[in-house]
Protein backbone atom coordinates (compact mmCIF):
# COMPACT_ATOMS: atom_id res chain seq x y z
CA UNK A 1 0.00 0.00 0.00
CA UNK A 2 1.35 3.78 -0.16
CA UNK A 3 0.28 5.86 1.70
CA UNK A 4 1.47 8.96 0.99
CA UNK A 5 0.40 8.16 -3.15
CA UNK A 6 -3.10 6.82 -1.74
CA UNK A 7 -3.47 9.87 0.00
CA UNK A 8 -2.40 12.75 -1.92
CA UNK A 9 -5.30 10.80 -4.78
CA UNK A 10 -8.03 10.72 -1.69
CA UNK A 11 -7.53 14.54 -1.74
CA UNK A 12 -7.80 14.81 -5.22
CA UNK A 13 -11.25 12.42 -5.47
CA UNK A 14 -12.29 15.17 -2.86
CA UNK A 15 -12.70 18.10 -5.57
CA UNK A 16 -15.17 15.43 -7.66
CA UNK A 17 -18.23 17.20 -8.84
CA UNK A 18 -20.16 14.26 -9.08
CA UNK A 19 -19.84 10.53 -7.51
CA UNK A 20 -17.80 7.66 -9.43
CA UNK A 21 -20.05 4.55 -10.40
CA UNK A 22 -21.49 2.53 -7.58
CA UNK A 23 -22.37 -0.90 -8.82
CA UNK A 24 -19.90 -3.41 -10.65
CA UNK A 25 -21.94 -3.10 -13.66
CA UNK A 26 -21.77 0.69 -13.77
CA UNK A 27 -18.15 0.34 -12.92
CA UNK A 28 -17.55 -2.33 -15.71
CA UNK A 29 -19.58 -0.31 -18.37
CA UNK A 30 -17.66 2.74 -18.07
CA UNK A 31 -14.16 1.04 -17.86
CA UNK A 32 -14.74 -0.16 -21.31
CA UNK A 33 -16.37 3.00 -22.51
CA UNK A 34 -12.80 4.52 -21.34
CA UNK A 35 -10.76 1.55 -22.90
CA UNK A 36 -13.28 2.76 -26.26
CA UNK A 37 -14.86 -0.54 -26.26
CA UNK A 38 -12.37 -2.82 -26.07
CA UNK A 39 -13.83 -5.74 -23.15
CA UNK A 40 -10.39 -7.79 -23.66
CA UNK A 41 -8.07 -4.36 -22.52
CA UNK A 42 -10.64 -4.11 -19.13
CA UNK A 43 -10.47 -7.95 -18.34
CA UNK A 44 -6.37 -7.61 -19.25
CA UNK A 45 -6.39 -4.66 -16.59
CA UNK A 46 -8.36 -6.33 -13.88
CA UNK A 47 -6.80 -9.93 -14.19
CA UNK A 48 -10.00 -11.52 -15.50
CA UNK A 49 -11.62 -13.39 -18.22
CA UNK A 50 -13.01 -11.08 -21.12
CA UNK A 51 -16.48 -13.29 -20.76
CA UNK A 52 -16.04 -12.28 -17.44
CA UNK A 53 -16.26 -8.13 -18.10
CA UNK A 54 -18.95 -8.96 -21.06
CA UNK A 55 -21.16 -10.52 -18.07
CA UNK A 56 -20.63 -7.75 -16.06
CA UNK A 57 -21.64 -5.23 -18.69
CA UNK A 58 -24.83 -7.21 -18.98
CA UNK A 59 -25.98 -7.24 -15.59
CA UNK A 60 -25.66 -11.07 -15.57
CA UNK A 61 -22.99 -11.43 -12.54
CA UNK A 62 -23.54 -8.47 -10.02
CA UNK A 63 -21.55 -9.12 -7.22
CA UNK A 64 -17.88 -9.19 -7.69
CA UNK A 65 -15.13 -11.04 -5.63
CA UNK A 66 -14.06 -8.27 -2.68
CA UNK A 67 -10.31 -8.47 -5.08
CA UNK A 68 -12.00 -7.51 -8.15
CA UNK A 69 -14.53 -5.11 -6.20
CA UNK A 70 -11.48 -3.35 -5.37
CA UNK A 71 -9.57 -3.52 -8.56
CA UNK A 72 -12.87 -2.47 -9.97
CA UNK A 73 -13.36 0.65 -7.69
CA UNK A 74 -9.45 1.67 -8.05
CA UNK A 75 -9.64 1.93 -11.57
CA UNK A 76 -12.47 3.90 -12.06
CA UNK A 77 -11.36 6.23 -9.70
CA UNK A 78 -8.11 6.54 -11.05
CA UNK A 79 -10.09 7.84 -14.59
CA UNK A 80 -13.00 9.53 -13.04
CA UNK A 81 -13.27 13.26 -14.17
CA UNK A 82 -9.77 13.68 -15.42
CA UNK A 83 -10.64 17.68 -16.20
CA UNK A 84 -11.59 17.83 -12.58
CA UNK A 85 -8.82 16.42 -11.18
CA UNK A 86 -6.43 18.00 -13.22
CA UNK A 87 -8.21 21.29 -12.56
CA UNK A 88 -7.34 20.62 -8.30
CA UNK A 89 -3.56 19.25 -9.09
CA UNK A 90 -3.01 22.74 -11.23
CA UNK A 91 -4.94 24.55 -8.45
CA UNK A 92 -2.80 23.45 -5.34
CA UNK A 93 0.63 23.43 -7.70
CA UNK A 94 0.08 27.21 -8.64
CA UNK A 95 -2.07 28.93 -5.89
CA UNK A 96 -3.57 26.91 -3.47
CA UNK A 97 -0.46 24.69 -1.60
CA UNK A 98 -1.71 21.44 0.08
CA UNK A 99 -2.60 20.73 3.44
CA UNK A 100 -1.24 17.97 5.42
CA UNK A 101 -2.23 16.46 8.83
CA UNK A 102 0.01 13.91 10.24
CA UNK A 103 0.45 12.11 12.77
CA UNK A 104 3.86 10.74 13.27
CA UNK A 105 7.54 10.21 14.71
CA UNK A 106 9.32 13.48 13.67
CA UNK A 107 13.00 14.14 14.51
CA UNK A 108 15.93 15.84 12.96
CA UNK A 109 19.07 16.40 12.56
CA UNK A 110 21.01 19.12 14.01
CA UNK A 111 23.88 20.35 15.50
CA UNK A 112 25.79 19.64 18.56
CA UNK A 113 24.08 21.17 21.39
CA UNK A 114 20.38 21.07 20.23
CA UNK A 115 18.06 18.33 20.90
CA UNK A 116 17.34 16.12 17.90
CA UNK A 117 15.64 13.55 19.75
CA UNK A 118 12.78 11.85 17.80
CA UNK A 119 9.14 12.38 19.37
CA UNK A 120 4.91 11.96 18.09
CA UNK A 121 4.17 15.00 17.07
CA UNK A 122 0.43 15.63 15.74
CA UNK A 123 0.77 18.43 12.91
CA UNK A 124 -1.58 20.44 10.44
CA UNK A 125 0.50 22.60 8.58
CA UNK A 126 -0.18 24.16 4.85
CA UNK A 127 2.74 23.59 2.54
CA UNK A 128 3.16 26.16 0.06
CA UNK A 129 2.55 25.09 -3.38
CA UNK A 130 5.93 24.31 -4.75
CA UNK A 131 5.69 21.25 -2.98
CA UNK A 132 2.08 20.47 -4.10
CA UNK A 133 3.80 20.64 -7.62
CA UNK A 134 6.71 18.65 -6.46
CA UNK A 135 4.53 16.01 -4.95
CA UNK A 136 2.26 15.60 -7.94
CA UNK A 137 4.75 15.57 -10.23
CA UNK A 138 6.48 13.16 -8.20
CA UNK A 139 3.18 10.85 -8.13
CA UNK A 140 2.64 11.16 -12.02
CA UNK A 141 6.09 10.08 -12.75
CA UNK A 142 5.32 6.53 -10.22
CA UNK A 143 7.73 8.08 -7.56
CA UNK A 144 8.47 5.83 -4.50
CA UNK A 145 6.79 6.20 -1.95
CA UNK A 146 9.86 7.01 -0.28
CA UNK A 147 10.55 9.81 -2.40
CA UNK A 148 7.56 11.25 -1.74
CA UNK A 149 7.57 11.30 2.23
CA UNK A 150 11.27 12.92 1.62
CA UNK A 151 9.27 15.94 -0.14
CA UNK A 152 6.69 16.38 2.64
CA UNK A 153 9.65 16.03 5.08
CA UNK A 154 11.64 18.77 3.39
CA UNK A 155 8.03 20.57 3.52
CA UNK A 156 7.51 20.26 7.13
CA UNK A 157 11.39 21.35 7.75
CA UNK A 158 10.53 24.57 6.00
CA UNK A 159 7.16 25.52 6.92
CA UNK A 160 6.95 24.16 10.23
CA UNK A 161 10.31 23.88 11.90
CA UNK A 162 12.33 26.27 10.30
CA UNK A 163 8.97 28.68 9.53
CA UNK A 164 9.95 29.88 6.59
CA UNK A 165 14.25 30.84 7.71
CA UNK A 166 12.63 32.19 10.89
CA UNK A 167 14.19 29.99 13.31
CA UNK A 168 16.26 26.68 13.27
CA UNK A 169 18.66 27.79 10.46
CA UNK A 170 20.80 25.28 11.37
CA UNK A 171 18.40 22.22 10.95
CA UNK A 172 19.88 20.02 8.23
CA UNK A 173 17.36 17.23 7.56
CA UNK A 174 13.99 16.25 9.23
CA UNK A 175 12.92 12.54 10.00
CA UNK A 176 9.76 11.69 9.53
CA UNK A 177 9.12 7.80 10.70
CA UNK A 178 5.86 5.36 12.28
CA UNK A 179 3.12 7.48 10.25
CA UNK A 180 0.02 6.92 12.35
CA UNK A 181 -2.47 9.60 10.75
CA UNK A 182 -1.79 10.87 7.20
CA UNK A 183 -4.36 13.07 5.34
CA UNK A 184 -3.77 15.63 2.76
CA UNK A 185 -6.69 18.35 1.68
CA UNK A 186 -5.90 20.65 -1.38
Amino acid sequence: MSLFGDGLEAAVQKAFTRPAPKSAGAQMRYLVRQMKGSTKQVAQMLRVSQRTVERYVKDQIKKPRPGLAARLEREVKKRWQPQIRAKARQKAASTGGIVIDTRARMGYTAPIGSTDQDRIRHLTVALPPVYAARLFDAQETGAPDQQLQEIVAEGLREVYFQDGGRRAGSLEEVRFTDIEHLEFDL
